[in-house]
Formats: C-alpha cells, structure tokens, sequence
C-alpha cells in the first residue's frame, strides 16, 4: 500500500485533496459552531417575551455574544479557559436533572428508547422519509465533539473518562427527557426546542447557563480551528499567518489575529444571513459529517500503514464506521438547498486557496534545487569569498539542505561587504508532532575553516512551539558557537574511532563536512550526540517516514552506534 501510494502521483494528489477536504470542513465547522451554538441558546428568550419582541432581540444578543467572545481571543485559552470545567460540570449536570425529572414525570417508559429495534422499526416504516429526516437530526450527535475538538489540551485517558462517564451519559438522559415530554406534548402548538421541555421555574437559571456552555462550545472549536491551521501552515498547505503563542507554560495554546476576525465575521454574517436555527443546523451537520467520513477513510489508512495490520482489518473498519456516516452524509446532502451549500461553499473556496499555496511552493522549491550553486563555485572565490569580510553573524535562510542557494550568488556579486561568519538556515518541517530539543539544531561546516561557512537544519515537529524571533535567534547562535568549539577543538583530528578518514574536519574542498546534532545540554568538551555524513537510516525524529520540507523534499534520518557515547548517522536527500 505504501509503494503504491509512493509510486503514484495521481494518488498523491488524490489522498492530499481528501485531507485538505477534511480540514476545510473543520475550519467550516469553527465558522458553523460558534453560531449555531450561541443562537440556540440565545433562542430560549423566545417563551419570556413576545414573538415580535423575540425576532428582534436574539440576533442582535447572539452578535453581541460573538464579537465578546472573538475579542476575548487574544487573552488565550489559558486565561478564560480558568471557568471552563466548571460551566461544562454544571451544564451536564443540569441537563441531567431536567432530563431525569422529565423521565420520571411524563413517561418513565422512554428508557425502552435505547433499544436498536426501534431504530430499525422506524427506518423500516417510514422509509424515504425517515432516511431523508437523518439530515435533520444530525445536531444529536454533534457539538459534543466541540469540547474536544484540539486534542492538544487533553490527555487521550481524560477524554475517554469524561466522555463515558460524563458526557455522553448526559446527553442520553436530556434527550430521553425531552422525547418523554414530546411523548405527552406532541400536539403542543410551541415550536419544539430544548427550552419546551424546561420547567418554567428554572427557565431563567437554565438559559444563563446554557449561553455560557455555548461559549465553551464555541471556544473549543475556535482552539481547534486555529490548531489546524497552524499546523496545515506547517506543512506549507496554508498561507503565512502570524501565530502567538499565548501560554508560556501550557503547550499548544494559540491565538491567530487574521483568522480570529475572518472567523468573527463569518459566524456574524452566518448568524444574520440565516436567522434559522434549522438551517444552521443542516449546514453544521454536513460540515462535521465530512470530517467524520474523511477521518475514517484517513484512519483506514493508518491501521494499514502506521499499525501494521492487516488489511481485512483496515477494510472491516472502513466498511462498517464508513456505511454508517455515509448514510448520514447523503442524507444531509439532501438539505442542500437548505443551508448545507454554505460548508461546501466554504471548503472549495479555502481548497482552492491551499491547494494553489501547496503547488506555489512546491514549484518555488523545485525552482531553487535546480537553480542552486555548487559548492565548488564558493571554494573558488577563495577564504575571502571575493568580498570584504566584516565582524558579526550574517545569516542567510534557504529552503536547501544542500548546496548554496542562488539567491546568495547575487549577495556576492552586488554586496562589497559579507559577515565574517555566514550562516545557510534551513527550517523544516518533519512529519511528527515534536521533535526533542537535542535533536532539533544540524549544524556543519560548509568548505574549509578558514571560510567561516555553516549550514544550520532546524527541524520542528507539525505540533511544535516555533520560537519567538528573539529566542530564536540567541538560540541559534549558542548551537553554532557549541559546534565550532567542539570544530576548532577537533580540527587536527582526521579520523574516527575506528581510525577510518572521517571527513569531518578536512579542508578539503571537494564537499561539505557532515551535519552534526547539536543538543541543548551538549557539552563544548565532548563530542556531540550524532554526526551526520551526508547519507540517512530511521532517527527518533522521522521515524522512518519523509519529511515533507517546504516543497515535497524528503530527508529521513536514521542512526547506527558509533560507540557508548556516540552514534553515527546517514543522512540522504532526495526527491
């Protein structure tokens, strides 16, 4: 399967629109949920004030809800997340009791509910009709996701407790409490909601709660809609954004100002656009249930590809998750015209923008391996490189890991002047969440000492912290000091510990030395954790798997033990 997908550009390109699809649907749904969530809580003033009154009252209180909490945004999740827990606690709690309360007063029968034959009799008799009315029941199961939807701020056991024990308990008994009322009421002239099923004497209490669970609802999916577009800018799927981190201590916890107010204005315009709860509804179910299809396909292939099972399992696993939302998809497909064309509009607009940023960037990669200098033309301008050279640290970033851009040809050709030490950055993107610290900075000498030329590879995970330019910077420059004191310590050494010519430090002018790991604690009297040489096998970062650089370049990094306190490691370059 893995060759297959290697060997075939056509799926490449087909498995990569299916992901952008699923995430174009996920930022769809940060638009859809924060509406659709605050509008239906708002919506319970409907039974304490008039009707006239109530269509002119809960739009204006639901944007009003929307610009607070998108302007509370820049505070980050760690600051307003403080009364998160305990609003949900008391949310579930709450829906809970009006729940029980309903069973027990009006039909305590309902608990027969949760048997499938009902499922299956309704289907059965109701036919064409009952498939077509699964499109307009799809907000049962979703929103509850919301709360979790960036899985970075949660342990995979504290999801798992909370929602069996919690969350999903929950919810069955409010909405066993409200279909035990509809059991008695279902001649009532009222517009059926969740605030028909609430007595009138906590309706006030209830709706306070319920606008403020809708704006942890709502929080959680905009966390996830910017954690994804973090990371899709990562793999260079996504614009350049700005990206502050607003947590020092708490990992994962972003704030994107460009996308906040884009977000902002398109749940305003969504909230005054549609006025219908229905209609917000069907567009929120089609959004999420193209992620769940797209993640079960996805997931199908990761049983195969990362777990190594075998195929019937992959297969089992897709036939039986996939039938079921498949029958959800198509059923809420019917509601096109009903609002669901919004979060197909939504993810073909936003398809379109990430598929030609990914293409742009491929082809501007591509531009730059076949136009780079080689490294023969640098070692013939000689150790002054035909240029003055002047104190300090020049730095030139580069999208190489081999090689001298061309970019920096036209430097010597137009510039009197270059710094004494020069530096090639390349930042890369591997495809792991992170990549540990002492493994994070490949540093080599580029040419002879005398040249003062270093190539420096800094590698994050996709779920990694990008420093602060500042940080960054002091960073990069302890790792380069470390290497060319361990350099210059080293210089007279032309062999390694099994007496082999290692090429280290030669000053020969026929390639580059190797890479070398630098690491956080590495010690300027010791050697370094790894050496590279210029050839890769599977490094804790990559895993065995490419890593996808700015434009589809493949480094791998893999490692073989020198002795008890080193290790060896190749690494290759290719397409």
């Amino acid at each position: 399967m893995k060759s297959l997908l290697e060997k075939h550009k056509a799926l490449h390109t087909a498995l990569l629109i299916l992901v952008l699809l699923g995430t174009c649907m996920v930022i769809g749904d940060g638009v859809l949920t924060p509406a659709i969530s605050v509008f239906s809580a708002v919506s319970g003033l409907e039974f304490s004030m008039s009707k006239a009154h109530h269509e002119y009252a809960v739009i204006p209180i639901t944007c009003v809800i929307l610009l607070c909490l998108f302007a509370l945004q820049h505070y980050g999740t760690h600051r307003i997340g403080f009364f998160f827990a305990p609003i949900v606690l008391i949310w579930l709690l709450c829906i809970s009791a009006l729940g029980l309360y309903n069973i027990f007063k009006w039909n305590p029968e309902v608990y027969k509910a949760l048997s499938p034959y009902y499922m299956f009799s309704f289907l059965r008799k109701t036919r064409m009709g009952g498939w077509m009315s699964l499109g307009g029941i799809l907000l049962c199961i979703t929103g509850s996701e919301a709360m979790f939807a960036d899985l970075g701020h949660f342990s995979y056991t504290a999801i798992q407790i909370a929602f069996t024990f919690l969350v999903y308990p929950a919810l069955i008994l409010a909405y066993m409490g409200q279909a035990a009322f509809l059991s008695k009421h279902h001649h009532n002239s009222n517009q059926i909601s969740f605030y028909i099923a609430v007595p009138g004497s906590v309706r006030w209490p209830v709706l306070i709660v319920a606008i403020l669970a809708s704006v942890v609802g709502s929080q959680a999916i905009i966390s996830g809609t910017f954690s994804i577009i973090n990371q899709s800018q990562s793999l260079s799927c996504f614009p350049r954004v700005k990206v502050v981190h607003t947590s020092a201590k708490i990992h994962g916890q972003i704030y994107i100002p460009e996308i906040n107010w884009i977000l902002m204005i398109l749940c305003i315009a969504v909230t005054i656009g549609f006025r219908d709860i229905k209609h917000m509804g069907n567009a929120s179910g089609l959004a999420v249930m193209a992620v769940m299809l797209v993640t079960t396909c996805l997931t199908s292939l990761v049983i195969i590809l990362c777990w190594h099972k075998p195929p019937i399992v992959a297969l089992s696993f897709l036939l039986f998750f996939g039938s079921i939302e498949l029958l959800y998809f198509s059923a809420s497909l019917t509601k096109f015209t009903e609002g669901a064309w919004l979060p197909i509009l939504l993810a073909l607009f936003l398809m379109t923008i990430m598929l030609v940023w990914h293409y742009a960037t491929v082809k501007k990669y591509e531009y730059d391996v076949h136009n780079k200098v080689s490294l023969e033309w640098l070692l013939a301008l000689g150790p002054s490189l035909g240029i003055a050279r002047v104190p300090g640290i020049g730095v030139v970033f580069t999208d190489l890991t081999s090689g001298i851009p061309a970019n920096f040809s036209r430097f010597v050709t137009n510039l009197p002047a270059f710094h004494r030490i020069l530096v090639f950055v390349c930042i890369k993107s591997v495809p792991v969440p992170h990549v540990p610290p002492a493994e994070r900075y490949l540093v080599g000498r580029v040419g002879p000492v005398a040249h003062g030329s270093y190539r420096c590879i800094v590698r994050y995970g996709y779920r990694d912290v990008h420093q602060d330019v500042d940080s960054f910077e002091s960073e990069l420059v302890d790792r380069l000091t470390e290497f060319i004191c361990y350099d210059w310590n080293h210089a007279g050494e032309r062999t390694n510990s099994w007496g082999e010519d290692d090429g280290l430090h030669s000053n020969a002018s026929s390639s580059e030395c190797r890479l070398t790991v630098i690491g956080m604690a590495a010690a300027l009297s010791s050697a370094p954790n790894y050496e590279f040489d210029g050839t890769l096998e599977p490094a804790s970062v990559s895993v065995g798997f490419p890593s996808t650089g700015s434009g589809g370049v493949a480094d791998e990094v893999q490692m073989e033990p020198i002795n008890v306190r080193q290790r060896r490691v190749r690494l290759a370059w290719f397409m």
